[in-house]
């Protein structure tokens, strides 16, 4: 891939990620109540979203699903219940005890963070129409795809972790202190709540 192709590349996967949407919830959402560093297994879960749908699209799947009205539309509905029941989850969660020393006051195993990252990102049909009109940019198809694909992938995922863990787990910071009260964690409850309620609303009828 030419040096010009692969800015051109960085950028737009710069410009996608920093478009919020439910792995920016999610991740912040992570960062709050299990803190920065342990919101990575949600990150690295979405990244893992991101591999399928790059793979599902190169082997051609992409293209039946996104014709077949009757795929499309399950891999959508179900995507947003999911996220619909994650608000609601959020919005029925208590409050816990306030934590001491700025410390996380949830702990959450990591390969749970991991697998609602993963799913969050995977049930996402607009990701595989996204990357169907995406991807035939930056791949041309007289040199060998494997190396292609691999550039692409992994430009990617490294950008959309220096995105999502860097500037919205890091951005997270400003609301830690909501953390350190009950009323403060049932605010931020009911916040998150919205927002994966909202998106999943958005991506059912959009």
């Amino acid at each position: 891939m030419q040096f010009s192709l692969w800015l051109a590349l960085a950028g737009a996967g710069a410009m996608i990620s920093l478009t919020p949407g439910a792995g920016a919830i999610n991740t912040m959402s992570n960062a709050l109540t299990s803190g920065f560093r342990r919101s990575l297994w949600g990150v690295l879960g979405q990244q893992l979203a991101l591999v399928v749908h790059v793979v599902i699209v190169a082997a051609g799947v992409g293209i039946i699903v996104s014709n077949s009205p009757f795929l499309f539309h399950l891999i959508r509905y179900v995507g947003a219940a999911y996220l619909v029941y994650l608000g609601v989850r959020k919005l029925l969660a208590k409050a816990e005890q306030p934590p001491a020393d700025g410390a996380p006051g949830i702990f959450e195993p990591g390969f749970s963070m991991f697998r609602r990252g993963l799913w969050v990102n995977l049930l996402n049909p607009k990701a595989i129409v996204f990357f169907l009109a995406f991807m035939p940019q930056f791949i041309r198809p007289e040199r060998p795809l494997l190396p292609q694909y691999v550039i692409l992938t992994a430009t990617v995922v490294v950008i959309d972790i220096i995105v999502m863990w860097f500037i919205f787990a890091a951005g997270a910071k400003q609301l830690k202190h909501l953390t350190t009260s009950e009323h403060g964690q049932l605010v931020l409850n009911r916040i998150f709540g919205i927002l994966f309620i909202g998106v999943g609303i958005l991506l059912a009828v959009v």
